[in-house]
């Protein structure tokens, strides 16, 4: 090959080439642009597609972006080791049936709403922190911020930030930290369903 073909092959592998650190912040960005982008989807088929219809169209989403059976596990906390498998799975089935009806309970209607996300990951350990702005005409900017891990070779996202300080999980394992010690897995399992039918109504 000529010399000056070899430059030119070089220069345009070189700007085809994405470095490592930007190919990782992007693998954490994309499950968060996947939720922002299904949450927006059954906010403006909010009022067509009814509470059933945002959560058939939320599940795939969530099932994509979430380590469920983590945020499960870390919820519950120490005594999830205690439980048996079968409760462990029922914890978790009962965990994912809330997490989507509350999306499909929260996100029911559009007036302009927009997600901005800020490229900038931030490494937390072996974690990622992606920050997200929910903007809207009527109300102040919400501020999110999203942990990931990875598991199986993806980014999921294990924990999510309100006003980028205000943890969902610390705050779902203290609230489950009572029910749990009066009545264990049963007693948990029988809460997040009743949180899921008082999203549903």
């Amino acid at each position: 090959m000529p010399l000056l073909f070899r430059h030119l092959a070089s220069a345009l592998l070189m700007a085809m080439t994405v470095p490592a650190g930007a190919q990782a912040q992007e693998a954490g960005v994309a499950p968060v642009q996947a939720l922002d982008d299904g949450l927006l989807t059954i906010m403006k088929g909010a009022k067509s597609l009814g509470f059933a219809g945002r959560t058939a169209r939320i599940s795939p989403v969530v099932d994509q972006v979430f380590d469920l059976p983590l945020m499960t596990r870390l919820s519950v906390g120490p005594s999830w080791t205690g439980f048996s498998a079968a409760d462990q799975s029922a914890l978790v089935a009962a965990f994912r049936r809330m997490t989507i009806a509350q999306y499909a309970a929260n996100f029911d209607g559009w007036a302009g709403e927009s997600f901005t996300i800020d490229p900038k990951v931030e490494v937390r350990g072996t974690d990622r922190l992606v920050k997200t702005t929910l903007k809207s005409a009527r109300d102040k900017p919400v501020s999110l911020a999203y942990r990931l891990r990875q598991t199986g070779g993806s980014w999921r996202i294990i924990d999510v930030f309100y006003q980028n300080s205000i943890s969902q999980l610390a705050t779902r394992r203290s609230d489950f930290a009572n029910i749990l010690a009066n009545g264990g897995a049963k007693a948990l399992v029988a809460h997040l369903n009743q949180l899921s039918a008082k999203a549903a109504n």
